[in-house]
């Protein structure tokens, strides 16, 4: 696996925790280690990027976390090479 920037990582966890994610799915579809998920559930609750909705016992992205994972895939589309982008169609 390439090396992950820890907003690449931030992105993969708030990806998974759209729809409410446990601890153990979150850890296992974002490849990180039990201790890498700690650090980083502790820096985006902080951030305030995901909540722990504990009648649920599930991390969701907040409102905060999407705009964030939505700007990250838009930055990513612009850095790509013009042939790589998706194309756009219109309706």
């Amino acid at each position: 696996m390439k090396y992950r920037s820890r907003m690449d990582i931030a992105a993969d966890m708030l990806e998974v925790a759209q729809g409410g994610a446990i601890k153990t799915k979150i850890m296992y579809k974002a490849f990180l280690s039990f201790p890498q998920l700690k650090e980083y559930l502790e820096l985006l609750e902080g951030g305030g990027l995901l909540d722990y909705v504990a009648e649920e016992k599930v991390y969701r992205a907040t409102e905060r976390g999407k705009r964030f994972l939505k700007m990250y895939k838009e930055i990513g589309q612009t850095l790509l090479p013009a042939g790589l982008r998706k194309k756009k169609t219109s309706a």
